[in-house]
């Protein structure tokens, strides 16, 4: 017998209490209990201290009363053992049917719920379901739970067109009388276009129901329609589950299609489709297609959970086709593959600027890959969006992924992954890519990135490989870095890297194969493109230059163009181009017979040395290592430019010739060149003097010859181990050039000519060097203009050694056999050539002598001269072509 009077049972009877007041109070009703304890209605469940903890969530809508197997379906048996039936039958509202046995649907049975649009079939049996050949099951929704179920050849479950409403505050269905597609996977197609939009700016029904595509359970949205008193859309697919955790056969179609809208409607959105089995065999189909009409409707959504895959059947989830605009069919839905967790956006090879929208990507877990296939057009429209798989993303086959609108490129992007695959496909950026991933492969294929002038700087890390092939591409209008540990391969013809600021680095190696580009800044750009400045008028040496950062990071305060830093070994099979070039922490540079290194005419328009112009449009040369030649005509003569920089280590860009930004009758003007090896250009960069350089007339007047910039190869710090040379490496200046455009009709009206461009400057810090036969080093001056334009002055080349041997026995540091020219340009007519530029070196330890530091013992006789000066060519003049006939060239 307990003792009532111990604390230690009241505390008991208090637990109890708390746990359950009926347990002392029976008979008190629930508005009592809240009374009792002071609690509002709207708190009460949120102060129940254990009582609420332990109870299981609410079940869901319970489904109506279920059929009987013989009195309602007018089958044979029972649903607990077997139902057999055997005839049409035609359903007015839902229906559940709920059993403990097997259904079987015998062949050529029709059960058709399509009075109502989401006239609903669900079938739940824990044994065994099979739909005979033939056999048709027609609804707005159909779901089925058995163990096992069978689709026999020939049945369908068709749900196409029969879509209830689609989920209350989306916006699926277009509104207007455009005729436009439905939308939900994928948006859908609007063919009425606006001249002043883009197509992509352009679309009928919009996605909806992302969050859940991997259960989805969505019906299609109608399409639009042309007429206000007809509604000639197509109807929105409908929505089938199918859970079987036995074993499912599909050899018979679940379509959930969109309808379709004709000629003056639009085709409405797919549906959706959930399959969960253990275990999947069949060559069937599955669908949930956006329908057909004036403009198409967009693909559904399909999610397929399936552990074992046998025959796996078609799974489509395209958008449908328009009649109204051909080439823009509706937008792909999506298909989620649940076990691997990978979503496919393809099109089946319909063309379309109708987009699937990808918004919030999940973290924990994250999904695995991401294929965008046959045309499908996916789209990242959230500003600061990050992009993340586990395993890859690939586009292929006509596949396109945009992140950002073309209207608002001023947003970060990011993509994650351990590999992006492209093969004939695209990725566009409006704003600025963050993406790193292992390995980045491209055929066929463009990378394109938008600046937009407020997200500047992009960056690319593909930390083990980065491979493009068969003309692919990638560029930026702004600031980019390419980042790796491994290999940058462009392996032939076609395959391009460009932007107007290019840094790559922290690659062991870098090959550029025959006919491929690395360029910086771009050949051709857009008013809105990001300007890199050079400082044109500087009387200084840009201080990275000689002593540049090690960090290896885009900086747009630096002069370089196009950077190429902490890469081991680069080789140059291709073209590498830009106003400034600059090669830190290298340790070789193999530039082989076809390859070519080229700061030619991407430098000043101006400049120190700019040629002086009359307003006719006659000018003198650039100068820089040498004066510009004088500009004359009919015996007027105008001043080339005058030389300037140092001689023994030089780093300016080359002088243009004529007006910075033009003058009220002739506005021309010609560009210098740029340097080679170290950092870029250094004056103000106009961009539609790039277009017109060698093209002939712009709207302010016709552009001549530039000034080539800088190439700089290796540091104080950081010199080259070695450089071999069996192709070129120039700073040449620009020179006039005839197309066959009216350029001379022009000159011959102002009796005048444009002067060439200086060459610009080629500054090698190494400590071996080979210039095979055949090969060339150049730093020209630009020929002048057909009527008296002056020659571009010669450029400046320098050779810096480090670690000269000085033992007993000599050792060679350089093997010249090819050509080093700082000719002067030639002036056409009446003008006169420009001077010579100079080539230098570094002063030679004692013994040895000379540009190439040799031994004293092969000096030559003091009569001739010890130090280097190309010789002037003989030169033959014409309007049509000036030809060289250079002498041999003299080695020190």
């Amino acid at each position: 017998m307990p003792n009532l009077r111990s604390p230690y049972f009241s505390i008991f009877l208090l637990f109890f209490y708390l746990l359950n007041p009926r347990f002392l109070f029976p008979s008190l009703a629930n508005s009592q209990i809240d009374q009792l304890y002071d609690v509002d209605d709207d708190e009460s469940s949120s102060v129940s201290l254990f009582h609420h903890d332990y109870s299981p969530p609410p079940p869901p809508p319970p489904h109506p009363p279920t059929v009987s197997c013989e009195g309602d379906l007018g089958g044979v048996g029972t649903l607990d053992t077997t139902c057999q039936i055997l005839s049409d039958l035609n359903l007015t509202d839902s229906v559940y049917i709920h059993g403990m046995g097997n259904i079987y649907i015998l062949p050529n049975v029709k059960l058709d719920c399509s009075e109502e649009p989401g006239c609903e079939i669900a079938i739940n049996v824990t044994g065994n379901f099979s739909l005979g050949e033939n056999s048709t099951i027609i609804a707005g929704a159909f779901e089925l739970y058995a163990w096992n179920a069978s689709l026999s050849v020939g049945s369908v479950i068709n749900t196409t067109g029969l879509g209830g409403d689609p989920p209350a505050q989306t916006s699926g269905k277009p509104h207007g009388l455009d005729g436009a597609g439905g939308g939900h996977g994928g948006r859908g197609a609007c063919c009425l276009l606006n001249d002043s939009k883009l197509p992509d700016d352009v679309w009928g029904g919009d996605t909806y129901s992302w969050s859940s595509l991997d259960k989805p359970s969505s019906y299609g949205s109608r399409g639009g329609t042309t007429s206000k008193e007809v509604d000639y859309g197509g109807g929105g697919g409908g929505w089938v589950k199918i859970e079987v955790p036995g074993f499912l056969l599909v050899n018979g179609s679940v379509l959930a299609d969109g309808g379709d809208g004709g000629n003056k409607g639009g085709g409405g959105s797919g549906g959706s489709v959930h399959i969960i089995a253990h275990k999947m065999s069949g060559g069937g189909k599955v669908s949930a297609n956006g329908g057909n009409g004036f403009g198409g409707g967009g693909g559904g959504r399909v999610s397929i959970d399936v552990f074992s895959w046998h025959d796996e059947p078609q799974i489509l989830a395209h958008g449908g086709a328009s009649y109204g605009c051909p080439d823009n069919a509706g937008g792909a839905g999506t298909l989620y593959d649940t076990v691997p967790r990978s979503l496919i956006i393809s099109n089946h090879n319909r063309s379309t600027d109708s987009d699937t929208l990808l918004m919030d990507f999940p973290n924990q877990p994250l999904w695995t890959n991401v294929y965008v296939r046959y045309q499908g057009k996916a789209l990242v429209p959230l500003l600061w969006s990050r992009v993340q798989v586990q395993g890859q993303f690939k586009l292929e086959a006509g596949g396109e992924l945009s992140f950002g609108l073309a209207h608002y490129a001023s947003s970060m992007f990011e993509l994650l992954a351990e590999e992006l695959l492209m093969s004939d496909s695209v990725i566009k950026v409006y704003g600025a890519l963050r993406m790193s991933v292992k390995i980045f492969l491209m055929w066929n294929s463009q990378l394109l990135v938008d600046g937009g002038g407020d997200v500047a700087t992009s960056s690319l890390e593909a930390s083990n490989l980065l491979v493009l092939r068969e003309s692919s591409s990638i560029g930026s209008n702004a600031n980019l870095g390419i980042y790796g540990q491994g290999l940058l391969n462009l392996t032939g013809p076609g395959d391009v890297i460009e932007a107007q600021r290019l840094v790559l680095s922290l690659f062991y190696g870098i090959h550029t194969g025959p006919g491929s580009i690395l360029r910086g800044p771009l050949e051709s750009t857009e008013k809105d493109d990001m300007t890199p400045r050079l400082y044109c008028d500087s009387h200084d040496c840009p201080g990275e230059l000689l002593h540049p950062p090690d960090d290896c990071n885009v900086n747009s305060s630096l002069s370089f163009t196009l950077q190429i830093c902490r890469v081991e070994d680069v080789i140059v099979e291709g073209l590498i181009t830009g106003s400034v070039v600059h090669f830190h922490r290298a340790r070789t540079i193999s530039v082989r017979s076809s390859g070519v290194i080229d700061a030619s005419g991407l430098g000043c328009i101006g400049g120190i040395g700019r040629g002086k112009v009359l307003t006719y449009g006659l000018s003198g040369g650039g100068g820089h290592g040498g004066n510009g030649g004088d500009g004359c005509y009919n015996g007027t003569c105008v001043e080339g430019g005058v030389s300037y920089g140092r001689k023994h280590l030089p780093c300016e860009l080359g002088s243009g010739s004529g007006t910075e930004s033009g003058n009220d009758s002739i506005g021309g003007h010609t560009a210098g060149g740029g340097i080679v090896g170290k950092e870029y250009q250094t004056c103000p960069y106009d961009p539609y003097v790039y277009n017109m350089m060698f093209s002939g007339i712009s709207s302010l007047g016709f552009y001549s010859d530039t000034s080539p910039l800088v190439a700089v190869m290796g540091s104080m710090e950081h010199p080259l181990s070695s450089l071999s040379v069996e192709g070129s490496v120039r700073a040449d200046g620009g020179s006039y050039l005839d197309n066959g455009n009216n350029a001379d009709v022009f000159f011959r009206n102002q009796s005048g000519g444009l002067g060439g461009g200086s060459g610009g400057t080629v500054l090698l810090f190494l400590s071996a060097l080979t210039i095979s036969n055949n090969a060339s080093l150049s730093s020209l001056g630009g020929n002048g203009g057909p009527l008296g334009g002056g020659g571009g002055g010669g450029g400046r080349v320098h050779f810096h050694w480090s670690n000269i041997p000085t033992g007993d026995l000599y050792q060679p540091i350089a093997s010249v056999k090819g050509s080093i020219h700082t000719w002067g340009g030639v002036g056409n007519a009446e003008g006169g050539a420009g001077e010579n530029g100079t080539v230098t070196g570094k002063a030679c330890p004692e013994g040895l002598y000379g540009i190439f530091c040799k031994s004293s013992s092969s000096r030559p006789p003091p009569s001739k001269p010890s130090t280097f000066d190309a010789h002037q060519a003989t030169t033959t003049t014409s309007l049509q072509a000036t030809t060289f006939a250079p002498p041999p060239l003299w080695h020190p």
